[in-house]
């Protein structure tokens, strides 16, 4: 029997040692694992448009990540008890907010979790050609999913550290194409890609945040696993705000490098642009372990999305908000991942496409929305607990940046976001809410 924290239906959280739940350095690396992921290896083609001055557009989203970091930050000290954002969303706004918290937070890290599979099998496509057929992608696709499914079964740590290691993996390309850049930065080259568009930076910036802020969902990765985080109160911000900055660091230098090496006509045409970039300076043959990298990134963010959303289920069933197979109190059934990765495989199938991009898009669109608005829902949360005027104006700024987030990077997944909730709240007001207990309001308040 292992002495893991997840293993189905073995030890519940609260017969854990410390020793078993996260430092506030292994859950900065889940967290800036979460956020490094495929779209790091993309984005250079699609802010290609854009040009250079869309690093003025990472400098916005870092400020407003960090402004959000800061926000889960202060959750955690207000209820470190807090069992994920759910808990926190419930903490200051009821339990119809805690309800639809878990719903919305659950469905976006099973559907990005599908996106990442879907990089990943294009990363794949570098050496297994065959993997650009759409049935030959969707096959690699629910291989990739249940592999990290299994992953997570063996355990918590084990999906943490296979996250870690893997951001340790995935930033080798990434160094060498800072090193590359380094060596061969063109200041010309990077002048003339600034703004390739001829507009001003009023347009530009706010069309780079449409693309960039995917890069940074999983900022609330320490807050979402509150529960396994060793010092919560203490913990979860100082890791939100090492894992965003540590996700800043690598976005900024990787997207001066790659523009001033890397002409815009080769970039926007280019499907692997820091193997282009590592290639041009160091030879082709390096193209290949760029590759093999990247693939080995985006399997662990595979494993630390399985985690989260397994995790948020696991807390919504113990508030009675999902059936009983998702979780008993603090443990976490087999059932749980099992049923997980079969949605997500059921995504996978109705979200085909021709193309892996066109899937790729839409997957992102529909997970950026949920998860700028869970930060909103959130933001208001702290509003209610806070009692101090610098945690307020917290709060004020993270609800206006993820309100403004969600006009600038989707705007064409407002409906169907809207849709969600629509029936989730009719799920809450037909069958949810009447099989709840009575709040006890007697008991203490936490």
């Amino acid at each position: 029997m292992s002495d893991n924290p997840l293993v189905a239906n073995t030890l519940s959280v609260n017969e854990l040692s410390d020793r078993h739940k996260l430092g506030w350095g292994l859950a900065a690396l889940v967290v800036a694992g979460n956020m490094i992921g495929s779209g790091l290896y993309l984005l250079p083609v699609s802010l290609a448009p854009i040009g250079a001055s869309s690093v003025i557009g990472w400098i916005v989203a870092a400020i407003g990540a960090a402004t959000l970091a800061l926000v889960f930050g202060a959750l955690g000290r207000l209820r470190p008890e807090a069992d994920g954002l759910a808990g926190f969303a419930e903490a200051g706004l009821g339990r119809f907010a805690g309800f639809q918290v878990s719903l919305a937070f659950w469905i976006a890290c099973l559907v990005g979790n599908v996106a990442v599979a879907v990089a990943a099998t294009g990363y794949l496509g570098f050496f297994w050609p065959v993997l650009k057929d759409p049935v030959a992608a969707t096959l690699c696709n629910l291989a990739l999913i249940w592999t990290a499914t299994v992953a997570y079964i063996v355990g918590a740590r084990t999906a943490s550290w296979l996250a870690a290691v893997a951001l340790i993996v995935g930033l080798i390309p990434i160094v060498i194409a800072v090193v590359a850049g380094v060596l061969a930065f063109d200041p010309d080259l990077f002048a003339a890609s600034w703004n390739p568009a001829g507009g001003s930076l009023v347009q530009s910036v706010p069309a780079s945040l449409a693309v960039i802020f995917w890069a940074y969902l999983g900022l609330e990765s320490a807050a979402a696993l509150s529960h396994r985080v060793r010092h919560p109160a203490r913990d979860v911000g100082r890791a939100s705000m090492v894992g965003v900055a540590l996700a800043t660091a690598v976005y900024i230098a990787a997207t001066v490098a790659v523009f001033g090496v890397v002409p815009l006509a080769q970039l926007s045409t280019s499907t692997s642009p820091y193997a282009d970039l590592a290639g041009q300076v160091f030879g082709a043959s390096i193209a290949g372990f760029v590759a093999l990298c990247a693939i080995a990134k985006t399997f662990g963010t595979i494993g630390g999305w399985t985690m989260m959303g397994g995790e948020t289920a696991r807390a919504a069933a113990r508030k009675g908000y999902m059936p009983a197979g998702f979780g008993q109190g603090d443990r976490t059934p087999i059932a749980n991942p099992l049923l997980g990765a079969a949605l997500m495989s059921v995504v996978v199938v109705l979200s085909g496409q021709p193309t892996l991009g066109g899937q790729f898009g839409m997957l992102v669109g529909v997970t950026s929305v949920l998860a700028l608005l869970i930060y909103a829902v959130c933001s208001i949360a702290l509003w209610r607990l806070a009692r101090r005027s610098q945690a307020r104006i917290i709060a004020a700024a993270g609800l206006a940046f993820a309100l403004a987030a969600v006009a600038f990077a989707a705007p064409g997944y407002i409906l169907p976001s809207a849709g969600f909730f629509v029936l989730t709240t009719t799920i809450w007001f037909w069958r949810v809410r009447r099989s709840l207990p009575p709040v006890d309001r007697s008991a203490p308040a936490p």
